[in-house]
Order: C-alpha cells, then structure tokens, then sequence
C-alpha cells in the first residue's frame, strides 16, 4: 500500500458524485503531504497552524482562513505544521452535467484556457463563507448534501469570475515539457519506491543530465531526488506501521531498506523518533 500516489490514480468520490473530502490533523496517518498531482481539482483550507506549501515552483506559507486552488496536473505538496487542515478534491465534469448554461466557461477552466488564481481567500472576502459551507456539506452528509456540494460549487465558481481571480492563459510549452518530465519521474518513484532507484535512472526518466535534473527536481520539490526518495519511503512506512500489523524489518523491506540499521537512522532523520516509538505513540 503506498502512503500517497504522486499521480493519484483513484478517482474522488463515486462515479456518480465524484468529491471527497478529508480532515487532517497531526495524528492523522495522510498527514504530511509529499508531491503529488492529479486530474482533478482541489481545494484546501487551513484551519489552524501553518502550512508550507509548494504548487510548481511557487512556494508559500499558508496560515489560517487560507484557501488554495490547485489546478488539475499541478504538482503540489509541503510540509504542515500543528496545522489543521481540509481538502476537497473533485471532478469538475460534475459541474457540466445538463447544464449547458456554464458549459463554454466550465470546459475553458479544464483546458486551461482560464487559470484560476491559487490562493483565493487573500483576495476576496466573498471565499471563505463559501467554502466553510462546502466542507460542511461534504462532512456532514445530512439529507441533501449533495445538492448542496454541487450548489456551493457552482457559487465558488461564480464568485471566483465575478470577483476576476483568475488570469487568461497564454501557456508556456517548454515549462510544460519539463513539468511533464517531473511528473513521469514522481508517477516512476510511487510504483518503483521499494526496489533500487538511482539518481542517473531518474535523470533518464526526466530526460536531463544528473546535474540538471538534480537542479530542476529541488526547484520543484525543496529537495534533492534522493532526498525526496527517503522522504517518500519514510511516509510509506509511516503508512504501513500506523495500519498494518507488520514488523519494523518487513516495513523497512517494503520500503526499499535492505538494512534495518539504517532504515532506523533514516527514519529518525525525518520524524525525529524511532519506527518504535512511532508505533506505540498515539494516532
């Protein structure tokens, strides 16, 4: 089981009502969020404690009463701090069924033709109701919520055109290209994370000299690729330990470490405990 595919391949929701919602705190095991992106949208809310989030290459600490937008294929992820947290992802083909009235704009915000701005709250009071009542919705579930989800959509939508926060793309292919790169090499680390991965095969799979790639791919994610290796490993084992009945040598096995020793140290590095006093430390 991996903590978090980089390319999410599991769709939100149902196929019906394609939105999910999830609450994150400190103890929850999906805490931490490492690079990632997918095809749908997604909206996240910070409640309390900071957040230091990066979308591309723009990086940002988000605080609470902060409503961030990411935009389909948006590489994103960072590190949360005593942070309490809410995301939304959804399909935005939910918005374009039977209504023809918002389909030219809905299809231009999935081609990308309008880009949504990322952080929303900053500049339109109007956002943060609207979402608060969202997240309400989708966490209550009462009779009726998903028309109501559906209804907060479409008024997030509106209120994000009327109050202009968004910009009319021109597109860039050459970023686009090293982006797509990135991303085959993250979708590569998710399947691969526990067999042996090299710096000169990740720079073959991004299409770039090791030095460039190791340049471009810290741009990116604020670390060096075999530092976001480790990085990702040690959140599958933070996964595994915290869900499955399974010892510290098999976790460390699962997860790429042929040495326990050093799956110990590694670990201690990024969580600042040992796996065993990760395991009986409560969640």
């Amino acid at each position: 089981m991996k903590y978090i595919d980089y390319k999410e391949r599991k769709d939100p929701g149902t196929f019906n009502f394609p939105i999910a919602f999830y609450a994150e705190n400190p103890h929850s095991p999906r805490y931490y969020m490492p690079h990632h992106w997918h095809t749908h949208y997604e909206i996240i809310r910070i409640i309390s404690g900071t957040f230091h989030l990066t979308i591309n290459k723009e990086v940002h600490v988000c605080q609470p009463g902060d409503v961030i937008f990411v935009t389909d294929g948006f590489i994103h992820g960072g590190i949360p701090h005593d942070c309490v947290y809410e995301c939304i992802v959804f399909n935005l083909q939910i918005l374009l069924k039977d209504n023809h009235a918002c389909a030219k704009t809905i299809h231009d915000i999935m081609d990308h033709k309008i880009m949504i701005h990322t952080y929303l709250a900053q500049h339109s009071p109007l956002i943060l109701p609207i979402v608060k009542n969202l997240s309400h919705a989708l966490s209550s579930k009462k009779t009726g919520y998903e028309f109501m989800t559906q209804g907060y959509l479409y008024e997030l939508i509106g209120t994000i055109l009327s109050e202009h926060l968004y910009e009319e793309s021109t597109g860039d292919v050459a970023s686009a290209e090293r982006l797509t790169s990135i991303k085959n090499v993250l979708a590569y680390i998710a399947e691969n994370y526990s067999g042996n991965i090299t710096l000169d095969k990740l720079a073959r799979i991004a299409g770039m000299n090791p030095r460039y790639f190791c340049r471009y791919f810290r741009s990116m994610t604020e670390r060096t690729p075999i530092d976001y290796l480790n990085y990702y490993r040690i959140e599958c084992a933070c996964e595994m330990l915290s869900t499955k009945n399974i010892s510290i040598k098999e976790t460390a096995i699962s997860c790429g470490f042929n040495d326990e020793s050093y799956f110990i140290k590694t670990f201690h590095k990024y969580k600042g405990v040992t796996p065993k006093q990760f395991m009986t430390a409560e969640f």
